[in-house]
């Protein structure tokens, strides 16, 4: 076959996918080979195409038929990267771990992996670990995945199994979860809840016994629906686990006191997607609002020395005398995440701090970009009783998108007044 560039083969095998067509079996071969090359520049740029454009392309638009399509293809890309591993058995074996059922078994030890981005591991994996902590009370219960992760949780009773996983990492590196993952889980009394998490390779590595691996398939379980991930996951936690009332949650070690009563926590993270972001003066307005109106800010400033960290340091610095009185986070997300579960308001683009006051029925405004399709703004909604607005970016202008925030910032709050 004619030499094509990554880009081209993942975006021909999504249109292959979207168009019902089954995916060539060439093609796949041709970009995990790329995947894999020796170069490391080549593997990098083979592996972003493989996983950014045609793995999220496939799940991002939550259609069952496209889980299909991925149990068709990804099991030749893990049999290709994995000596002993054949891609029809790792088929055939998806296929019955995402078949929702009791688990058949007590065991001894349950295991929740993380689904890497912190905002998932609050609307998703915490409901599991939820479900699994009522149903099994005399079972260890471990998280495993990322520390960044685990900082969410470190303050609970739960066991840690630390499995590190680079989200822009080559093929190589993202499938180095595979071997501790199987050591740790592939013995009897071990039961996996698998929230669809990027270190199974949303439910193909045989980490463990088909039959004690049970996967949540967040990408088709809610059908044509257009229910929140948090309102699936509890309804399979309900199917599985037979708990009825699985709710997300999450306890740091750290906690936080918020000096004063009307403390609005901001963040303007977007999770490496730029897609996410609003133009400027988008932000810089909004704080101006925020300070306006009478709110003590505290904005997260993300990674240090990231685009996040820059970019919110420019935004302050360019309100002047008004920006000194706002204060900066500079600790980590389970830090920040302390600090909303005190504040009075949140605001922020579609990210992981927005799920934090949806699960603490903290109000929050939530201004949500760069989806792919609507069932994907659907199930990315933040889930809770509290007073909520959410502003979906399609084609609004900034001054517009300016309007509606602060807008949205005046009803969220007058109906909880401080």
């Amino acid at each position: 076959m004619e030499s094509i560039s990554p880009a081209r083969l993942a975006n021909a095998l999504l249109d292959d996918c979207l168009a019902g067509r089954t995916p060539d079996a060439d093609r796949v071969a041709q970009l995990a080979s790329l995947a894999l090359d020796e170069d490391e520049a080549v593997a990098l740029i083979a592996s972003r195409q493989l996983f950014g454009t045609l793995v999220e392309g496939l799940a991002d638009r939550f259609e069952p038929a496209l889980c299909d399509a991925y149990a068709g293809l990804f099991p030749q890309v893990i049999a290709q990267a994995t000596p002993g591993l054949e891609s029809v058995a790792l088929t055939a074996r998806y296929k019955e771990v995402r078949r929702v059922r009791p688990p058949s078994f007590e065991p001894a030890d349950v295991y929740v992996p993380s689904r890497v981005t912190l905002g998932a591991d609050i609307a998703v994996t915490s409901i599991i670990m939820d479900g699994a902590r009522q149903r099994f009370p005399n079972a260890r219960l471990w998280f495993a995945g990322p520390r960044k992760a685990w900082e969410l949780f470190e303050g609970s009773s739960w066991s840690f199994l630390e499995v590190p996983y680079g989200r822009t990492a080559m093929l190589r590196d993202r499938l180095g979860a595979f071997e501790p993952l199987r050591s740790a889980l592939d013995r009897p009394g071990v039961l996996l809840l698998d929230p669809d998490s990027r270190l199974t390779q949303l439910g193909v590595l045989p980490v463990c016994a088909a039959e004690a691996h049970h996967l949540f398939e967040s990408r088709g379980f809610g059908g044509d629906s257009d229910a929140t991930l948090p309102a699936l996951a509890r309804l399979w936690v309900r199917q599985t686990l037979g708990v009825e009332s699985a709710e997300p949650w999450f306890h740091p070690r750290v906690s936080h006191t918020l000096p004063g009563h009307k403390v609005a926590a901001v963040s303007f993270g977007i999770g490496e997607n730029p897609a996410k972001r609003v133009a400027d003066p988008f932000e810089e307005q909004t704080l101006r609002y925020l300070l306006e109106s009478g709110w003590q800010v505290l904005l997260d400033t993300g990674v240090p020395g990231g685009e996040e960290d820059r970019r919110v340091r420019a935004t302050v610095a360019r309100l002047g005398a008004a920006g000194q009185s706002i204060a900066l986070h500079e600790g980590s997300f389970a830090s920040f995440a302390s600090f909303i579960a005190g504040a009075g308001l949140y605001v922020g683009y579609d990210s992981a701090g927005q799920h934090v006051a949806a699960a603490l029925d903290v109000p929050l405004v939530s201004i949500f970009g760069g989806f792919s399709c609507e069932r994907m703004l659907q199930r990315w909604l933040p889930d809770g009783p509290g007073v909520k607005r959410v502003i979906a970016v399609r084609e609004q202008g900034v001054e517009d998108l300016i309007r509606q925030t602060c807008e949205a910032i005046d009803v969220v709050s007058a109906n909880h007044p401080l």
